[in-house]
């Protein structure tokens, strides 16, 4: 037997994906197809969620807290409604090139590269956004 979410938690989980800026232009539908897809995940503060050189596996959304990402000398905040881990997606053999830690309690949705290329085939758009976030890391990294 399957359980389902009553539908108030269902449109709450919607809302928060919603405020993600990867997420904000979707459908409901588009969210609710996400949220299948995606597991919770908490951590406390001082928890390494990614070792540098090691090949990653999904992508984190944070929904609340904020993680440090340590990469080339510098360290970075991230917060509610932003990502983590894109890259271990768009290139399996791709390595973490930084350390990412819990700076906060976390709580975040883990999608795995598997889940995440079944969600791409129905909504490719996700793939849009993610590249324009992309884009951006990539030109402040190399100021």
């Amino acid at each position: 037997m399957t359980e389902t979410m009553p539908e108030s938690s269902t449109q709450d989980q919607i809302s928060k994906l919603r405020a993600v800026p990867l997420f904000a232009g979707l459908k409901d539908e588009a969210l609710a197809r996400i949220l299948e897809h995606a597991a919770d995940f908490e951590a406390v503060p001082g928890h390494v969620l990614v070792q540098p050189n090691l090949p990653g596996a999904g992508l984190f959304v944070i929904e609340e807290g904020s993680v440090t990402v340590e990469l080339k000398g510098r360290k970075i905040e991230l917060g509610a409604g932003e990502f983590f881990g894109e890259l271990a997606l768009l290139d399996e053999t791709a390595v973490h090139g930084g350390r990412v830690c819990a700076a906060t309690p976390l709580r975040a949705l883990a999608i795995s590269r598997d889940q995440f290329d079944e969600l791409l085939e129905s909504e490719p758009s996700i793939a849009k956004a993610m590249l324009r976030t992309l884009a951006h890391r990539l030109s402040i990294s190399n100021v």
